[in-house]
């Protein structure tokens, strides 16, 4: 059975999943990887990578590119050592102060009395 593979025959250059390399090589290919030593590239490439995600839900908005974001989204807050329960308590806490975004309001202007 043949299927599109988006990693076939192009130059890449970006992160991506851990088993990726696996996939790739049980479809007969070869991928050719390096893995990132320092914390200043790695990070650089999760960023790039979430732009990359978001794009895509961008374009496609869907629950498997949601959950690419999501699956980007994490890995950052790991390597910032941020917890995920604490994010979670935060939005809760702004949203009970500052609401959420389902009325739709956008600021245009402040005046001074």
């Amino acid at each position: 059975m043949s299927y599109y593979n988006p990693y076939e025959h192009k130059i890449q250059d970006k992160l991506v999943r851990d088993k990726i390399p696996e996939i790739i090589k049980k479809d007969g290919k070869v991928a050719v990887v390096k893995v990132v030593k320092s914390d200043k590239e790695y990070y650089k490439r999760l960023l790039e990578k979430l732009q990359e995600e978001i794009h895509e839900f961008i374009e496609t908005p869907n629950i498997e590119e949601a959950a690419d974001v999501f699956e980007v989204y994490k890995a950052i807050l790991e390597f910032k050592k941020i917890d995920f329960d604490e994010v979670i308590d935060k939005k809760i806490k702004k949203r009970y102060l500052k609401g959420g975004f389902e009325k739709r309001i956008v600021l245009r202007e402040i005046k001074h009395l």
